[in-house]
């Protein structure tokens, strides 16, 4: 497994769900990890964790194929298909460990 930096001390890192090069250069990955005893989605760039919501977002104003976001300075964007890939993804794995899936991002202290 690749090395990662600036990885929460509570969040223990999977499998990749999605990566791709974004258009300045940098290696996103969105990575399955379990944290808060469930598991969720993770924004990595170049290999270091970006903190924000555990799963995509639906932007506000889509703007081409670009509907979802993720992470917070910077944000990174998704298409609907990537998104939906990382959704059904965290959904059956919190499925198959019989996890009900809460999302308090923004909520609480958050990241």
């Amino acid at each position: 497994m690749p090395e990662f930096f600036d990885v929460p001390s509570d969040m223990d890192v999977h499998e990749s769900i999605l990566s791709k090069e974004t258009k300045n250069g940098f290696l996103v990955d969105v990575r399955m990890v379990k944290r808060h005893r469930q598991y969720e989605a993770a924004l990595f760039l170049n290999g270091r964790y970006k903190p924000g919501p555990p799963l995509p977002r639906p932007l506000d104003n889509p703007s081409g194929d670009t509907t979802h976001w993720m992470g917070v300075r910077p944000s990174v964007g998704f298409t609907y298909d990537e998104a939906q890939t990382i959704l059904e993804d965290v959904k059956a794995q919190n499925d198959l460990h019989h996890i009900t899936f809460r999302d308090t991002w923004g909520r609480e202290n958050g990241d």
